[in-house]
């Protein structure tokens, strides 16, 4: 079984907390990893195990080894038994583990029942700092679902595709998206064509008969179910005109290639929108290994109506850091000074310059690098 990143940051919260809860898209590997900790589990969208909770809640309430309740948003009944039982003993920690598929009507529950008392987590797919450098290009294009192909075997590309069609189906009605299968799946394939530009909801609703809040509330949904990614756009009081529209990202690249019928890697770097896939990529792995080590910051995009932009800003609170993101082997240095232009207009400490070339350039807080070295560098600021 590969070592999931997060797990000593799991365990640490556990540690601190009386519960927790470990949300994620299904099938990124939730129940694997809950499982290897405890073996006291209890899948809630099964009768069976819905049975076997009640009968022995008062036993496991007290028991001393972690309690593991998945898909916990499908029986909205143990959210009062949790609160009741953690707050017979509010200092006993690592009690219960909550997973969850869907945010919005877990956290939902958890603001209702359990504020104050979990602490939050997010686990992605499988993720470069888990698999290892030599499988940074397989990952991309297969992207990190363990049973995607990124493991071995040929399921790329029937799995995604299956994969989205049940969700479309059956996973996000019954989360509350409230739009037709067909519709859905038409959603999700032109999602992938605007995959890395700004949203418009007015055009995209136009292109589904859709209105403009129906589609945002879509789009959230998706959102929520850990689908794609809303990068927000970052805010100042700059006398620069800022675009106030957000980018969307498809989070998991296998299931982008996949709608977009991407047969390999040589297909891939043949499609126009090849760059756009490699910056969705990064901005991904950038983010799941500042979840994966618990590291507090906000994330944003940058665009000005001129064009000038940055693709991704981490705000740690102490420090604003730009990243700019290049499909290219040689970086052009005019690249670099336009990164340099932009992170002096905002006031960003540390600059990244982030591409595929071999070497690795620093002057100061300005790094010219590979993904993975940005990735050893989050976190020591």
């Amino acid at each position: 079984m590969i070592a999931r990143a997060i797990l000593p940051h799991l365990l640490y919260r556990l540690g601190t907390a009386p519960a927790a809860a470990l949300l994620g898209p299904r099938q990124c590997g939730k129940t694997t990893l809950a499982r290897s900790v405890s073996p006291l589990y209890f899948d809630l969208e099964h009768e069976p195990d819905r049975v076997r909770l009640d009968l022995r809640w008062e036993a496991l309430a007290n028991a001393d080894e972690l309690v593991i309740l998945d898909e916990a948003q499908a029986w909205p009944e143990v959210f009062p038994r949790l609160r009741g039982a953690i707050d017979s003993d509010r200092q006993r920690t690592g009690r219960f583990l909550v997973l969850g598929s869907v945010a919005p009507a877990l956290m939902t529950q958890v603001s209702q029942s359990l504020a104050g008392r979990l602490a939050l987590l997010r686990l992605a797919p499988l993720s470069l700092g888990e698999l290892g450098l030599e499988d940074l290009d397989r990952l991309w294009l297969l992207g990190g679902y363990p049973d995607g192909g990124i493991l071995g075997g040929d399921s790329y590309p029937t799995w995604q595709r299956d994969h989205l069609s049940l969700l479309a189906a059956r996973d996000l009605p019954a989360w509350g998206l409230g739009a037709r299968p067909q519709l859905t799946d038409r959603l999700l394939r032109m999602l992938a064509s605007v995959h890395g530009q700004a949203w418009n909801a007015s055009q995209l609703g136009s292109s589904l008969g859709l209105s403009h809040p129906t589609v945002k509330t879509y789009l959230d949904h998706l959102d929520g179910a850990f689908l794609v990614r809303i990068l927000r756009p970052w805010q100042s009081n700059l006398k620069k005109r800022l675009v106030k529209s957000p980018k969307v990202y498809w989070r998991d690249s296998g299931l982008l290639h996949a709608l977009h019928l991407v047969r390999d890697l040589d297909d891939l770097f043949g499609r126009p929108w090849v760059g756009a896939s490699w910056e969705g990529f990064v901005i991904e792995q950038v983010l799941t290994t500042l979840e994966q080590r618990g590291v507090p910051h906000e994330a944003w995009t940058y665009r000005t109506r001129d064009g000038q932009e940055i693709d991704l800003l981490l705000d740690f609170g102490a420090s604003l850091w730009a990243i700019e993101i290049k499909l290219t082997t040689s970086p052009s240095t005019g690249a670099l000074r336009s990164l340099q232009r932009q992170a002096d207009n905002i006031g960003a400490r540390r600059r990244f310059l982030v591409h595929r070339g071999p070497d690795t350039v620093t002057t100061g807080d300005t790094w010219s690098c590979r993904l993975e070295h940005l990735l050893e560098a989050l976190g020591d600021d």
